[in-house]
């Protein structure tokens, strides 16, 4: 198969997958949550088991890939896999909807939906040339964005209509899985490289041996924490009535699903140009400061209007997110550790992912949600700072290859 058939049947397959994750994303931002809130009236607890569900997901994502690895299958196969797992456990949770098994089952299902992107990444580096990865994936992407848009809008006008209908919406949350399942199978893939060791944490050593890596992923952590903390309280801010808004359901689907992801489809490919072509870390800066206003804008308001405004800062920051997250490891990781590389990366997501949503709804029992605001706010700012001297670094570098290549010539 030519590298231009390989691009082309990646990217038709990847599409197809994409909108599927599109509803499954709104499961995981909107619906699930929304569901254990307003159906099971679930505790602090059990809400934070539920929005840091897809977190356990990419916390065990080195140990996907270690299992992967050892088993010596296709990437994409692995793929298919787990995201038929993930479609068993949103029928089990349909079938039976007790609060006793929906917690572990949104888990299960969200854990699968996450363990897969350290795979579906390298197949994007083996797949796609790289002065086009990020065109194309953002291209893909744009659908997944389409997906979660219309997901939301579908999935909250029927929660309104048919409040305790709710399990109908899981199996279609189900059968997402199993569509997605299908078109990853379809594209093309290698098995991964086998380190030879059945640690699921090798991969850790990276962080050690290779600064820029290390010093990116120390960054993200504060950023990350601060926007994994405020995503479930954006629902908690419109749904719970203790707050002072208590929104509809297709109100609070519109301002956490419709808006911001409108703003996403339409930057999307902006930030995919951008990224192939500015300097990464210019522009996580850009976007690190488009979070914190997002942020900002939203909790620090109760009126529609300025709701609407920060769900829109929030999506175009979101969109060049999306990007960045998702293949910044392809410009750093070396040949064959892209998957290992990105494990990393989402393991520590994870930590935070998991960590973030309890720390958030233990301490808005005391704090309110604007303070929080404030308070992620600066954990951006002082992400931010931290990129400064790479940014500097990455300049001096580049006007040293432009004095070689001047010499050379």
């Amino acid at each position: 198969m030519s590298p231009g058939d390989r691009s082309r049947i990646t990217f038709i397959n990847d599409a197809g997958r994409m909108l599927c994750a599109g509803f499954l994303e709104s499961a995981g931002n909107t619906f699930l949550l929304l569901i254990a809130v307003t159906h099971f009236h679930a505790g602090p607890v059990a809400k934070a088991l539920v929005a840091g569900a897809g977190s356990v997901g990419l916390l065990l994502s080195p140990v996907a890939v270690t299992f992967v690895q050892r088993r010596r299958w296709h990437a994409t196969d692995a793929v298919a896999r787990f995201l038929i797992l993930g479609a068993l456990a949103c029928v089990a949770m349909a079938l039976v909807p007790k609060l006793w098994l929906y917690v572990p089952a949104c888990m299960v299902a969200m854990t699968m939906n996450s363990a897969v992107i350290p795979m579906m990444t390298e197949t994007y580096h083996n797949n796609y040339p790289p002065d086009a990865r990020g065109k194309l994936y953002a291209r893909a992407f744009s659908l997944r964005i389409a997906g979660a848009m219309f997901a939301a809008w579908a999935g909250g006008h029927f929660l309104d209509s048919h409040p305790d209908r709710f399990p109908l919406l899981l199996l279609a949350f189900g059968g997402a899985f199993a569509a997605a399942a299908f078109c990853a199978r379809r594209i093309p893939s290698v098995p991964l490289h086998d380190n030879g060791t059945a640690h699921p944490l090798h991969a850790m050593r990276f962080v050690r041996e290779d600064r820029v890596f290390r010093q990116t992923l120390i960054v993200w952590m504060f950023m990350g924490f601060a926007n994994l903390m405020m995503l479930p309280m954006r629902v908690e801010y419109l749904g719970n009535p203790v707050h002072g808004l208590a929104r509809s359901a297709a109100e609070i689907a519109f301002l956490t699903g419709v808006v911001p992801n409108l703003a996403r489809l339409v930057m999307n490919p902006v930030w995919g140009w951008l990224f192939d072509r500015m300097n990464f870390f210019a522009l996580r800066t850009t976007l690190n400061c488009g979070f914190a206003l997002g942020i900002l804008a939203f909790f620090t308001s109760d009126t529609t209007t300025g709701l609407i405004a920060g769900a829109i800062i929030y999506g175009i920051s979101n969109a060049g997110g999306d990007v960045a997250w998702g293949l910044w490891v392809t410009k750093f990781a070396p040949p064959g550790r892209v998957a290992d590389y990105m494990g990393v990366h989402t393991f520590l997501t994870g930590v935070r992912g998991i960590a973030a949503p309890m720390i958030a709804f233990q301490m808005v029992q005391h704090f309110s949600l604007a303070a929080l605001g404030w308070f992620s706010a600066i954990l951006i700012l002082a992400a931010t700072l931290l990129l400064l001297p790479e940014i500097r670094r990455s300049r001096s570098r580049r006007r040293g290859e432009i004095l070689t290549e001047e010499v050379t010539d």
